[in-house]
Order: C-alpha cells, then structure tokens, then sequence
C-alpha cells in the first residue's frame, strides 16, 4: 500500500510552521499511515492503528499534536509511552526535530536508568510533551512529580512490545489515571486479546487503521548492510564505488540539500554523478535522467520523490546512503535494481542508532539482509593503480602525443632529467592535493564492527565510556580541536562519562578524540575534532545526555566561560587532561 500521490502535507491543515519544517528537511508527501491518521487526530478523534514499526507512525502522531499544542501552557498536555528507553529517545528526538519552528517548545524523555533529579528539574521548568516508559512514568506520577491534570492526548507506542514486556498493566495503571476527556492514539503491530480489549475499554469510538506494508522483494536483489558512522559515510561510499563493479548506481538519501551536497563531493571525487530533487525544474531532470539512461552519468543522487517512477535498465546498484524512515519506502528504493530477472545489488548504511530500523526492515520482508565486507585498503590501492596503468594505455593508444613528446624531450634535454622523473612529476600535477593511495588508520568503534559492540553495549551500561588505556589517551594537539558548548551541566547531575559515551554514539567518535570538558552550572565546554562536517554537527545538537538536549554550538573565541555558571567553576578534573608532551626519558 502506498500513499496517494497527490496528497501532500500541505493538503493536510498542518501549522505552517510544521510545514516550513518538513520542506527544510525534505519532507514531501505523507506515507499511508501519516496520510490517514494526521486528519483523525487533529480532528480530536481516537485512533486505533495496526501498523507496523518503520511505516512513519512517529510523524503521524507528532505531527497533529505539535499542530494543536499550546506553547503558553507549560504543564504536560502530552504523554506517549513507549515499551523501550531507546524508543523513547527517538521518539522525543523526532518531536524535537518537527518542532524546530516552535519557539519555546520543550519535550522530555523520562525512563529507567537516568537520575530522577535532573527529571524532575525539567519537569518543573515546565514541558509540553513527556515521552517515557511505563515504569518511570508511573514513579513520577506517585511521586506527583509528573501530574496530568492538563492531558489532552495520550500515545501508545508499540503496544504490543509493551505487552510482551510485561508493562501492560502499568500501561493500563496510567491510562486510568488520566482525564476522561484525554485523546488516545494507540499503535500496535498485532492486535492481540489483551490490546484489543484495553482499546475497547478506554477508546471512544476510534477510527481504526490498517497499514499493510509491501514487503516482497526480488530474489534476484543481493541485499547487504554496513554499519558506520555518520562522520565515516563518505569515506566508506568512496570506498565502495572504487570496488564495485557497477554500470548506473542510485543513491538514495533523505533530503533535497543532501542530494547537491553528496553529489559536489562525490564529483571532486572524480565520480560522474548529478542530483535529482523536487525543487529540480522539470526539464532539467528530464535531461539528467536521459543523460543517466545514456550513459553520461554514472551515478545518480536522489530522494525518494524525485525517483518516483523512475525506470532505468542500467541501473546494477542501489545505495541507501541514508536509511528510509519506511519500510515501504526501502522496499520501493531497492526495486530499482534487479528487474527483468537481472542480478542487483542494494547496500544499506545503517548508523549505531539505526539498527531498530534494519531490525524493522528484516522483519518486514522476511529477508536477512548481510553484512557485507568492505574491500580492504589494499584492494582500493590495487584497483586505483590499476586503473591509473589504463588510463596510460588508453591515451597511449587513442591520443596524438606529438606536441607533448616534443616538449618531454626538450625538457630532459635542458634539464638532464630521466624520462621517468618527467613523467611522475607530471602524474603528480594532475594527483593535485588528493593522496593516490590510500594509508591503514587504526579502528575506531564507530565503524568497521557488527552491532554486537559499542553501539548496543552503550545502552546496558549507561553510556558510560569503556576504560582507556595509555594508548587511548594519546590525543591531537589543541590546533586539531575546538572548544563548543553544550546545554547541559552540574544542574542536570551529569557526568564526563554521560557526556563522552552520547558523544561516541552519535558521532562515531573515538573516544581518544574527545578532548578536555570542563562542567559548570548550566552547562559545559568540550573539545572536539576541528571541522566536523555539518551532518555530524546536526545530529550532536539533538543529543539527550541526562534529560537535556545538547544543543552543541561553537564558543567564540571572545566568549567568556562559565558566565552563566560562576558559583561552580569548570574544572578540568572532570575529565583527566591527558598529557600534552612526551614523557622525559629517565637517566641512566
């Protein structure tokens, strides 16, 4: 099932605000279950869904309370509860992201693990949507610390996983505990006795739902993942596009920038690519596809609007750069390739915190999709220095040289200079800047390993950092770093650990890369790598470290730190200052 074309979320009386949100990240149509349930709930009705995880279910229910929340009211008018801390965390980061354009709007993930005083700190600070587990959901609630007197809406996510928890009946606890009056939103993958009957029980007449997602994909389509990290996507693209043998490759990514941002670096890259976006004019896509269709470009870049429709014979591999929210929406990416009985292949990037997702698509087509192997340096290097022996065949073979024999030879003879030395010199010239070959650098957590490591081990352990050795503590010198301020501090009971465990997470960082955090009041000051690319940047703003979200920004170099939090000064006792010089040898 697939979302009618000609709805867009224009059509659906979102705020304008919301709007202009969705078209700066490139949102564009709504999927089934967004198209469906948006107009229900903002017309204050209850809804019952059946659909599974990966369809967009998040937007369809965020989008029509952040369309009807009221900003001045700063005692919780939302609740969603979610069977998991990770889902929770999504969810609230996902809120965050929509609200972008709502100025004072604050969300808050509460559930097991975290200290209760930096959550009762927020709450009493005020907010509009609290997204928890049931547990801690209903310790505030005893407490009084969370009341909801002024509930309007009330999410159930993934009711079914919370059953199978064991939390059904602390879900059932909180639901009467609620106003009688509240909306209730309730998404299940299955429908099973018990979900159906706490339906029955406390929804008012909803409308019911139905998402049945396409799954079928062809067997002739190998399917494969890489894990990585965001800051390590293009070098392991790069990578890949060197090593596979491919004819025409789409890559696939999430938003309209994205498609001209990855295109101008894939094209200093060497690589033959153009971008394809709905704000493209019409006849100039049709001219890029044609050129794609002839051979001209390689490499196409596109979101998933602008590939609607689109056919093209030649096309051996499917990337998803970035991984669809949808399920549906991998299945119709993918089936680019592989038509007509033809072998494709389709390679997806999946980041640390993404595995629910492919976990989701796994389950959804009924296919296990590989982790695929990426070609080693020296099978990059191979292929670079053999490619570079063609080209020289090549011209050899099809170019007059005559001119340049000539000047070759007036060179050698002016300068007394080997033939082979000329020649290096002038492969170096066209080299430029860019290194040929490519060097061994050490692992890093972030990249190059399975899920079964940090990125799920993290969780158990509080995202605490792993112990560091006296290796781990060789760090770059200070030209390498700069000093940004994050939004969360002694106020907020956190730790360096807390800090340096989100961090690696999110960005993919070492944590030898994580320079010194000083911790004051109301917030903190840490060193990170200097010129960090903007999706990494982006993405470390929406990170929650002990209920606060960081809202990473650089400090100028005029600012004065600690301004906002004098009676605690930062200290670098936080974090051990790793040693800036050498050990002096010992005399013997």
């Amino acid at each position: 099932m697939t979302a009618d074309n000609s709805i867009r979320f224009a059509d659906l009386e979102l705020k304008p605000s919301l709007l202009g949100t969705l078209s700066d990240i490139g949102y564009e149509t709504p999927s089934p279950i967004q198209a469906q349930t948006i107009p229900l709930l903002l017309a204050g009705q209850d809804v019952l869904g059946q659909a599974q995880t990966g369809t967009g279910k998040t937007a369809a229910f965020a989008l029509p309370i952040l369309s009807k929340i009221d900003l001045k009211q700063k005692k919780p008018q939302v609740l969603v509860l979610a069977p998991t801390r990770e889902l929770a965390i999504q969810v609230a980061e996902a809120f965050q992201t929509y609200a972008a354009k709502l100025k004072g709007f604050h969300v808050l993930p509460i559930y097991g693990g975290q200290d209760y005083r930096s959550q009762i700190r927020a709450l009493q600070r005020g907010v509009h949507v609290v997204v928890g587990t049931p547990g801690r959901v209903m310790d505030h609630m005893r407490r009084e610390t969370l009341r909801l007197d002024n509930l309007k809406t009330l999410v159930l996510d993934e009711a079914d996983e919370m059953l199978r928890m064991g939390f059904i009946d602390d879900v059932e606890w909180v639901l009467e505990q609620t106003p009688p009056d509240r909306q209730i939103a309730l998404f299940s993958a299955t429908m099973p006795d018990q979900i159906r009957r706490i339906a029955n029980k406390h929804l008012t007449d909803p409308a019911q739902i139905t998402i049945k997602v396409k799954t079928q994909t062809a067997d002739t389509i190998r399917q494969r993942y890489w894990q990585v990290s965001p800051m390590h996507k293009l070098d392991a693209l790069t990578r890949i596009l060197e090593a596979e043998s491919f004819d025409g490759l789409l890559i696939f990514v999430r938003t309209k920038t994205a498609t001209i941002e990855l295109a101008d670096k894939l094209e200093a890259r060497g690589f033959a690519t153009a971008a394809l976006n709905g704000d493209i004019a019409q006849k100039l896509r049709e001219r890029t596809v044609k050129q794609f269709k002839d051979g001209k470009i390689d490499i196409l870049i596109a979101t998933d609007v602008a590939a609607r429709g689109l056919d093209v014979d030649r096309v051996s591999h499917v990337i998803n750069y970035d991984i669809p929210y949808d399920t549906e929406s991998y299945v119709h990416r993918i089936g680019r390739t592989g038509r007509a009985g033809r072998e494709g292949d389709a390679i997806l990037f999946v980041a640390p915190r993404e595995k629910r997702m492919l976990a989701a698509i796994e389950r959804a087509t009924r296919k296990k999709i590989e982790l695929m192997e990426l070609p080693s340096v020296e099978i990059i290097n191979d292929k670079r220095i053999a490619k570079f022996k063609q080209r020289i065949t090549d011209t050899l073979a099809n170019e007059d040289l005559g001119l340049f024999s000539k000047l070759i030879e007036q060179y050698q003879q002016e300068h007394n200079t080997p033939a082979s030395d000329i020649a290096a010199a002038l492969a170096l010239l066209i080299q430029g800047d860019a290194p040929f070959l490519l060097k061994h650098r050490p692992e890093s957590r972030g990249e190059d390993h399975p899920f079964k490591d940090r990125a799920r081990n993290s969780d158990r352990r509080g995202d605490r950092p792993p112990r560091k050795t006296g290796r781990d503590n060789a760090r770059h010198s200070d030209e390498d770093m700069q000093r940004y301020r994050i939004e969360v501090g002694h106020e907020h009971e956190v730790k360096p650990g807390n800090i340096v465990g989100a961090i690696a997470n999110e960005a993919g960082l070492d944590s030898k890369f994580i320079g010194h955090i000083k911790i004051f009041d109301d917030h903190s000051l840490i060193d990170l790598p200097r010129g960090m690319p903007d999706e990494i940047f982006k993405g470390l703003r929406k990170v929650w470290v002990a209920g606060q979200q960081l809202n990473i920004s650089e400090l100028k170099p005029n600012a004065v730190a600690g301004r906002s939090g004098d009676k605690h000064k930062g200290s670098v006792k936080d974090k051990p200052t790793p040693a800036r010089k050498p050990r002096k040898k010992k005399r013997t």
